[in-house]
C-alpha cells in the first residue's frame, strides 16, 4: 500500500508560507540594517534622497546578501522543488523591485543605477541562496 498523496492545499500553503517567510526575512533585514545605518548618521534622514554613490553600493551590498539568505529560507522551507520555489520568490521579486525602480527613479531619491540593479538581482540571489542550500543538503 503506498502512502496517500500530501493534501494540495495544504502543500500550496507551504509553499506560499515558504516564499513569504524569505521575503519577510529579508524586508526585517533590510529594513533593520537601514534604520542602524540611519541611527549611526551613516545614512541621510529617512526624508532625504540618497544620492551619494558609496551609500548606495554599500545598501547594494547587503541586500545583495540579504537577497541571498532569503532564497536559502525560501529553498529550505519549501514543501518540495526547492529550487523552484526560489526561482518564483526571485521572480516576484523582481516585479516588486522594478516598480521600485519606476518609483525612485520619478522621486528623484539616488541614483538609478541602485534600483536597477536591485531588481536585476532579485533572480540570482534567490537562486544562489537555494544553491547553497542544496550543497549544504
Amino acid at each position: 500500500m503506498t502512502a496517500p498523496a500530501a493534501n494540495p492545499s495544504r502543500r500550496l500553503g507551504r509553499s506560499i508560507g515558504a516564499i513569504a517567510a524569505g521575503f519577510v526575512a529579508v524586508f526585517i533585514l533590510s529594513l533593520g540594517t537601514d534604520q542602524l545605518l540611519h541611527v549611526l548618521n551613516v545614512y541621510p534622514p529617512w526624508s532625504e534622497p540618497m544620492h551619494e554613490p558609496w551609500l548606495n553600493l554599500l545598501a547594494l551590498s547587503y541586500r545583495l546578501v540579504y537577497g541571498v539568505i532569503g532564497g536559502y529560507i525560501m529553498a529550505a522551507l519549501a514543501p518540495h522543488s526547492p529550487m523552484r520555489h526560489a526561482i518564483i520568490g526571485g521572480t516576484i521579486g523582481l516585479v516588486l523591485s522594478s516598480i521600485g525602480v519606476i518609483a525612485s527613479i520619478r522621486m528623484n531619491m539616488g541614483p538609478a543605477w541602485y534600483p536597477i540593479l536591485l531588481a536585476l538581482s532579485a533572480i540570482p540571489t534567490s537562486w544562489l541562496g537555494a544553491e547553497i542550500h542544496r550543497n549544504r543538503s
